[in-house]
């Protein structure tokens, strides 16, 4: 398996070759549409002033032609009847065509620095032929020859090209060098987090990673420690979980054994084999509505294919939760204030929100003293529906709020065991508001009373 310091290395090799090469692409295009007219422009300029010097001073010619060909250009001289000389270096391709001479020999003026072929990775400046060269005509001692030069950029830029070369090659090798060493301040923090998820996947969660870097590895590190600790309080939840689960089967299996094996006796008063009976069908009553608890919340845990949606009027529907609780109510003389506007209408499960409703307004006539009250109202805001439940009962602690929803919490063990709840109401509550895209939160304080509320997307 190809590391990925490897794989960084064999992608700065190809970013440099993929830059080099359409840099070449972008600097040949610029020079034929830009540089080549006007360097063509130059020459003939150059050779116009050739062709005077050497018109005006005929006996000079051959002396003044070495002298141009040492500070740098590239000439041939022709009669067009076999007469020719080079001065300075030679050009690596004669490929001049024959008509062009008699052009030059009859007074025109040559351009075939202008007219070089475009090429993609051909640059002309740098190709020595002598099609790749200006012409004028010179009369001479009686003569007509045609003048044909161009630069010679070995001679003009010789030490500048291998100084330039040299430049680009230490800056190529540099390059590498300190981007691989730059590239291991990368892949370090990568290699740790790989480390760490071998550990995490072997169910150590006590994960300690360097996070004094601000950027995106920074922030990546900083997120696994979060979700080593959210795996950590979720596994730690799971087995709390089980635990609670056991001990809530445990606990009225072991009443229904023992009470049945009293039973069994046969010879016991009427009176205690009833409150036996009785004591046997309670526990048998709790485990049924145990496990109907525990089969929803593995339904809810499926997520949205869960959820029958559907758009209905909120009042109506909370008048139906309110109306089967009617009894619970009379039975504690409670005062229910419904106040939710005919108009709101949601869209959701209309069996699942009614678990909601009935759970957090059996909820709050359960924990408050006979004779108060409770509220519910609604209202529509912009992006959402609200939704509150309060009452004013004596209120929760403080330090039993943040754990209200957790699965099998009970604020008074003792009490809820005896009522027969089974905890699992309020996580109920909270797992169905969420798949409905929502939110719940809950505030109280001892003494005044309790107030949730629930708020719905306006869809």
């Amino acid at each position: 398996m190809k590391s990925l310091y490897y794989r960084v290395f064999l992608i700065t090799l190809a970013v440099i070759f993929a830059s080099s090469v359409l840099g070449l692409l972008g600097s040949n295009i610029y020079y034929h549409m830009k540089l080549k007219p006007y360097n063509d422009k130059k020459l003939v300029s150059i050779a116009v002033q050739m062709k005077d010097f050497i018109e005006f001073n005929p006996d000079g010619m051959e002396r003044y032609l070495r002298n141009a060909a040492s500070l740098g250009y590239e000439i041939y001289v022709t009669d067009g009847q076999g007469e020719s000389h080079f001065y300075g270096g030679g050009f690596r391709e004669q490929d001049l065509d024959k008509q062009d001479i008699r052009f030059v020999l009859s007074g025109g003026i040559y351009h075939g620095v202008a007219q070089f072929p475009n090429k993609p990775f051909i640059t002309g400046f740098f190709e020595n032929r002598l099609s790749n060269t200006v012409g004028v005509s010179i009369q001479t001692s009686g003569k007509t020859y045609a003048l044909f030069m161009r630069p010679d950029v070995l001679l003009q830029f010789g030490e500048l090209r291998t100084f330039f070369a040299l430049v680009l090659s230490l800056t190529i090798i540099i390059s590498i060098l300190f981007f691989l060493m730059s590239t291991r301040y990368i892949v370090k923090p990568i290699t740790r987090l790989t480390e760490a998820t071998k550990r995490l996947a072997q169910g150590n969660y006590n994960l300690r990673l360097k996070t004094g870097r601000r950027d995106e590895i920074g922030q990546l590190a900083e997120h696994f420690m979060t979700m080593g600790r959210e795996l950590e309080r979720v596994d730690l939840a799971r087995q709390q979980f089980v635990s609670n689960v056991s001990h809530e089967i445990q606990s009225p299996l072991t009443s229904i054994q023992g009470f049945a094996k009293v039973l069994a006796q046969g010879d016991l008063p009427k009176e205690e084999r009833l409150q036996y009976a009785s004591i046997i069908e309670t526990e048998s009553r709790h485990l049924s509505m145990l496990s109907k608890q525990l089969l929803l919340l593995s339904t809810l845990e499926q997520g949205e294919e869960a959820l029958n949606k559907k758009r209905f009027y909120l009042r109506g529907h909370i008048r139906q939760a309110v109306e089967m609780l009617q009894w619970q109510l009379e039975e504690k003389d409670l005062l229910l204030k419904l106040s939710v506007p005919e108009s709101i209408s949601v869209q959701g499960d209309e069996v699942l929100l009614m678990q909601v409703w009935t759970n957090l307004l059996s909820n709050a006539a359960s924990h408050i003293p006979s004779g108060r009250s409770i509220e519910v109202y609604a209202e529509e805001m912009q992006s959402h529906i609200r939704v509150v439940i309060s009452d004013t009962g004596e209120g929760i602690a403080p330090e039993h709020l943040p754990f209200l929803f957790d699965r099998f919490y009970r604020v008074d063990r003792a009490r809820e065991r005896a009522s027969g709840r089974t905890g699992l109401g309020l996580a109920i509550v909270k797992r169905i508001v969420q798949l409905h895209e929502g939110n719940i939160e809950v505030s109280s304080s001892v003494g005044v009373g309790t107030r949730f509320i629930v708020t719905l997307p306006k869809l």
